[in-house]
């Protein structure tokens, strides 16, 4: 008897939410704000610094949310940020989309 092949199993996408809309994508897609023990609040964009984190996704409106209540960022990171930390990040915006600009 021959055997069958067993169909190729898709490879896991790890899932994050953003902690502005709270919609799931995958990890890849967001950037992911630390809190670092030795350097503070910044950006990992390699999404493997020690440290605990938060993402937010492309979308401006999420971006302009975050820097205007930055009370969104504190407690997710469980920490208070400074306003020199709030600016760097913001620095980070995306450009506008396609989709965003035609809506």
């Amino acid at each position: 008897m021959a055997k069958q092949k067993q169909p190729r199993r898709q490879k896991h996408l790890p899932q994050r939410t953003c902690v502005v809309c709270r919609q799931k994508f995958d990890k890849r897609q967001l950037t992911r704000i630390v809190n670092a023990p030795e350097a503070g609040v910044v950006l990992d964009p390699t999404g493997k610094r020690n440290g605990r984190g938060a993402y937010i996704c492309d979308q401006l409106s999420c971006w302009d949310k975050l820097t205007q209540k930055p009370g969104i960022l504190e407690q997710a990171l469980k920490t208070s940020i400074s306003a020199n930390a709030l600016t760097t990040i913001a620095a980070h915006k995306p450009a506008a989309t396609i989709s965003e600009t035609i809506a």
